[in-house]
């Protein structure tokens, strides 16, 4: 078996780090000692107090906040569920005209004579002009009870939370 040598490479002379020219100088910072003063009680009275009323505000602003974020969520939901309320009445007011259309084109299929179309369209204009109206007055009120229900808990509930913090 043959041994194995290790040799050690030659020791180089490690030199300082020579300092460049454009090198900055190292400065410490001048370590002040703050002299111990006692301090007046009033005015640790003062401090105290305005520590405590800090306290104080914090926590009337926290709870008025949760109060707030509780009112959004609230009045989200109620947005939510109205914009529902209200696309679901888009869809049937359409699926309503469509039927209509449907059924005046087999109407107008089974005419005979050019009166009979002439008046089947007159009477089938009148009665889809009825319903636009009705349908426009639906939507018109369920949009207006939507932004009202979605406004009032926005409106009370901003009001009771910041009358607690002021």
């Amino acid at each position: 078996m043959a041994e194995a040598t290790t040799t050690t490479p030659p020791k180089m002379k490690t030199s300082k780090p020579s300092t460049s020219a454009f090198e900055m100088p190292k400065f410490e910072i001048p370590k002040f000692e703050i002299p111990k003063v006692e301090m007046p009680a009033a005015f640790r009275e003062f401090a105290e107090r305005g520590v405590a009323q800090c306290k104080d505000t914090y926590e009337k602003m926290k709870a008025a906040a949760e109060e707030a974020t509780d009112v959004l969520e609230t009045t989200y939901s109620t947005a939510t569920r109205g914009a529902s309320d209200y696309g679901l009445k888009v869809i049937e007011a359409a699926r309503v005209n469509t039927n209509a259309a449907f059924d005046f084109a087999g109407e107008l299929i089974t005419a005979k004579t050019l009166s009979e179309v002439i008046e089947l369209s007159s009477a089938h204009t009148r009665k889809q002009f009825e319903a636009y109206t009705e349908q426009g007055k639906e939507l018109t009120a369920l949009a207006q009870k939507v932004a009202t229900d979605t406004a009032e808990p926005i409106k009370s509930g901003m009001n009771r939370a910041f009358s607690k913090v002021a």
